[in-house]
């Protein structure tokens, strides 16, 4: 079976870190951006994830903004945003466009889990 690759878009690098340690150790292949430069740099670079974790608030382009890029460049890669504002209102939106589905901050690492592995299968499925 295919290791499933989640990139974690994400300023606060604690976090991500913490986060990329947890997914590789339920066997994720992972990659972190700091930015959604960085980001789309390794979709540029042909580095594809089955799910990206995008964080909501960042410097620079936010992530609604992010998400916008990444769908015009890889339309098939399922997002998840992560916010930790507590607000709903964003991730509807996002839902509009083209958002898998967003989680509140703190998140149970069980759950994010469960959503990338439901993620993936759909972007599996088509």
């Amino acid at each position: 079976m295919e290791m499933i690759k989640v990139m974690i878009v994400d300023d606060e690098v604690d976090f991500a870190e913490a986060l990329v340690e947890r997914l590789q150790l339920r066997d994720f292949e992972v990659r972190h951006a700091s930015s959604a430069e960085a980001a789309m740099s390794n979709l540029r670079n042909g580095w594809t994830p089955n799910v990206i974790l995008l964080d909501l608030k960042m410097p620079g382009l936010n992530g609604l903004e992010t998400l916008l890029l990444i769908k015009k460049h890889s339309p098939g890669i399922e997002v998840i945003l992560v916010t930790g504002d507590g607000s709903t209102s964003a991730g509807m939106e996002g839902m509009h466009m083209g958002l898998f589905d967003y989680l509140m901050k703190p998140i149970d690492i069980g759950v994010i889990v469960e959503r990338i592995n439901k993620a993936a299968a759909k972007n599996k499925n088509g």
